[in-house]
């Protein structure tokens, strides 16, 4: 069937819309101090971030920024260091002028995770900060390192008493925690339980970057600022949903945590599920963080749990083997470097999973995610039931589209409405349409927003101690069920869309995947 396109975009948009409860925000002083500062994750995103944020005057202008790690760095080195991160990966093109006012804010401070004097150190280096720099005794700990020293940068800080207890009337303190929150529920609630010792949940703010792309942020305002949509946002109307998490490049450099890891860890448990909590959760009471955090955490505990014969039916794994992607040849995943050449970790996962409430009794949400996948993709798909077999769906042979709704996360981010029109001309040829959304201008990168928010002290957008151990509730029947019975994942070539059992579980349903 043709398929038109109606555009539009945000250039036609004739005025916007301030909410009544927005107010001219003010960003307080203080330090952000980023444990794992000479590291991968702070030169690709944290860096590039902190300074399109400082050109945007979203940073305090009493800031300093210092890196803790254990490199020999001096301050004019992390400089440098910061600055190739930012020519290379940030949105916004590297500019003097903004570079040196930017670059004024950074330090280095040198440290290891096991010497308390190093804390002791770099306590006193953040006392004369507050002098310089005037950053008012306030802190926000980024813990951009794995799991496994999160108790030991608790304990230092503690010990060098940079963690100020819960006080209006005090500096705050605040602890940014990297995903993944463990690899499983236990070791989740170990991690929580390490964190309480040391911060008020209140202070403790986990980190899911899929939770500041702009599309996700928006889907609430998508669903219960419009009237055209939240009406026909259940089950009477909604035939099924499907979210798609493709990546086109495969493990990389981050061989080592992947491999431990696997795609239902690192993308299943938390993006695809944060994102599944923001299509389907009823509205909150209000926009006050907690509100909104509540209804995503009812929504968690409403997903029907796994039995073993629904992981049998209703999950698939997969993991990439040698193809072309993008016309290039590409290398199977135990062919990668730093990968065991019998590993059994998956790349690829396909699930069906049930909402068991009265909004989306009787929905299925198939969930997939996968590496070396045909290209970058990431979207919603709600897929409306089809109208009645009369009048012009009629014909046995040839049933008209469904129409759906699709928000596009990555890369082209938008939202578009598939529905069925007339096709110009003297026969009645009905012929399906999108009209689409989408931004004319660069989104901030998500890393951008949730730095903004942490500073500012917004928890809305981070994961909550009961979430997070919710979703990994969730898995966890997947996870004992591949440990307790080994096998090997299902092959899929790279460039593929997955493995073959993943189209045969969707079809058994009478339904297909989405390709795009």
């Amino acid at each position: 069937m043709p398929h038109g396109r109606i555009m539009a975009d945000t250039a036609t948009r004739p005025r916007e819309i301030v909410h009544a409860n927005a107010a001219q925000i003010s960003y307080p002083p203080c330090a952000v101090v980023i444990f794992g500062g000479a590291g991968d994750l702070s030169h690709r995103k944290l860096l590039p971030a902190l300074y399109n944020l400082s050109i945007d005057g979203e940073l305090p202008d009493k800031l300093a920024i210092v890196g803790f790690s254990m490199e020999e760095l001096t301050d004019d080195s992390y400089r440098e260091f910061a600055r190739s991160g930012i020519k290379q990966f940030s949105r916004r093109q590297l500019d003097d002028e903004h570079w040196r006012n930017f670059a004024a804010k950074l330090r280095y401070q040198r440290g290891n995770f096991g010497e308390q004097r190093d804390f002791t150190a770099l306590s006193k280096r953040l006392v004369d900060l507050d002098l310089e720099a005037g950053c008012s005794g306030n802190r926000v700990f980024y813990f951009a390192i794995p799991p496994q020293f999160i108790d030991a940068a608790c304990e230092g800080l503690s010990g060098a008493a940079m963690v100020q207890p819960i006080d209006g009337g005090k500096p705050f303190t605040r602890v940014v925690v990297e995903k993944p929150v463990g690899h499983d529920l236990q070791s989740a609630s170990e991690i929580n339980q390490r964190l309480a010792r040391h911060f008020d949940e209140s202070q403790t703010f986990r980190i899911d970057h899929y939770l500041g792309k702009e599309t996700v942020e928006n889907l609430m305002v998508l669903r219960f600022a419009n009237t055209i949509f939240e009406p026909t946002w259940n089950a009477k109307y909604i035939d099924h949903v499907q979210i798609t998490v493709a990546e086109e490049e495969g493990v990389g450099t981050r061989a080592g945590y992947y491999d431990k890891a696997g795609a239902l860890r690192d993308m299943v448990q938390s993006h695809l599920l944060q994102v599944l909590c923001m299509v389907s959760s009823e509205a909150p009471r209000t926009t006050d963080a907690d509100a909104i955090r509540d209804t995503k955490l009812d929504l968690l505990k409403s997903l029907r749990p796994f039995s073993s014969d629904d992981i049998e039916k209703c999950v698939v794994r997969g993991q990439y083997a040698e193809g072309l992607v993008g016309g290039r040849p590409a290398k199977a995943y135990r062919a990668e470097d730093h990968i065991a050449p019998d590993s059994n970790t998956e790349t690829f996962v396909a699930l069906r999973a049930w909402v068991d409430n009265w909004r989306w009794a009787g929905v299925p949400f198939y969930l997939r995610t996968g590496k070396r996948m045909p290209k970058r993709a990431s979207e919603i798909a709600i897929v409306c039931k089809p109208v009645p077999r009369i009048l012009y769906n009629a014909l046995p042979g040839a049933p008209l589209p469904a129409n759906m709704y699709v928000m596009r996360i990555q890369p082209d981010e938008g939202l578009g409405v598939h529905i069925v029109t007339k096709a110009p001309g003297a026969q009645r040829k009905l012929t399906q349409v999108q009209v689409d959304f989408h931004y004319t201008t660069a989104s901030p990168e998500a890393y951008e927003t949730l730095l903004r928010d942490a500073i500012l002290g917004d928890p809305t957008l981070f994961m909550r101690r009961d979430t997070v151990e919710a979703a990994w509730q969730f898995v966890q029947p997947i996870l004992d069920a591949w440990s307790e019975a080994p096998s090997e994942p299902a092959p899929y070539a790279s460039g593929s869309w997955g493995p073959l059992e993943a189209a045969l579980m969707i079809a058994a349903d009478g339904r297909s995947w989405r390709t795009f």
